[in-house]
């Protein structure tokens, strides 16, 4: 156990060290281009301001969901309604909870690591993120411009496609377990 903890202590050390270097890295690159391009630098980093502005209210909403959730949501209860033995209502957790969630994906990333490290089976990681592209604010634009039987199929076919996205994802990871068992 105490391995384990040490492991992922590394693990997270040498993440947080590879993340410091390309930021570092990042800033000589802006820093150096600076000389060559003052202009274009100067685009580039408002550009990252403005987008950075927008991001930082969904960052706020995910790592306040990340806090609930690591509260409430505890792993036997995870792997009750999202791990190996949820069944159907894990699948059709998945894919409400994918259609219903907004902002960018990127920031859904943390939240849906921290919940797979709980027991969620990577099978439902993938429905979820496979859902997503089931936009309901956007539901009725195109039911206006393709039609309600078109935008019905398309939606049913996207939920179907991302179930079976998400058992070749656990069949995938059932290998993958099942080989480093061999090692």
């Amino acid at each position: 156990m105490k391995s384990n903890k040490k492991e992922q202590t590394k693990k997270r050390n040498k993440n947080l060290y590879y993340g410091f270097s390309f930021l570092g890295v990042v800033i000589v690159l802006h820093v150096v281009l600076f000389f060559f391009d003052p202009e274009n630098i100067c685009g580039s980093l408002h550009a990252s301001l403005q987008i950075i502005i927008q991001v930082i209210p969904v960052l706020i909403l995910v790592i306040l969901i990340m806090g609930i959730a690591n509260y409430f949501l505890k792993p036997k209860f995870v792997s009750k309604h999202l791990g190996a033995e949820s069944g159907v209502k894990g699948w059709l957790l998945a894919i409400f909870i994918g259609i219903l969630s907004h902002g960018p994906i990127y920031v859904w990333y943390p939240l849906l690591k921290d919940l797979n490290d709980q027991g969620m089976r990577t099978g439902l990681v993938a429905v979820f993120l496979y859902n997503r592209a089931i936009k309901i604010p956007l539901l009725p634009i195109m039911i206006f411009y393709f039609g309600i039987s078109f935008v019905a199929i398309l939606a049913i076919y996207m939920i179907i496609a991302s179930v079976l996205e998400g058992i070749i994802m656990g069949i995938i990871e059932h290998k993958t377990r099942v080989r480093r068992k061999d090692a």
